[in-house]
């Protein structure tokens, strides 16, 4: 079983990683679709992050 503590660790870094990515993409002013893909990197680790922060609460109560 994968610790969940390491996976969002692992995801935090991810979306650190994407927003890092979108701010070079403004500063050497990219085209949109890089902006875009910057962003919806962004947000799917935000939701893979929520949803594994669920799934963890919900082993912890068993």
């Amino acid at each position: 079983m994968v610790h969940l503590r390491s996976a969002i660790t692992i995801i935090i870094i991810g979306i650190a990683m994407w927003f890092v990515a979108l701010i070079v993409a403004i500063g050497i002013d990219a085209d949109a679709n890089a902006k875009w893909i910057c962003l919806v990197g962004i947000a799917l680790g935000v939701v893979g992050l929520r949803y594994t922060i669920r799934r963890a609460k919900r082993e912890a109560v068993k």
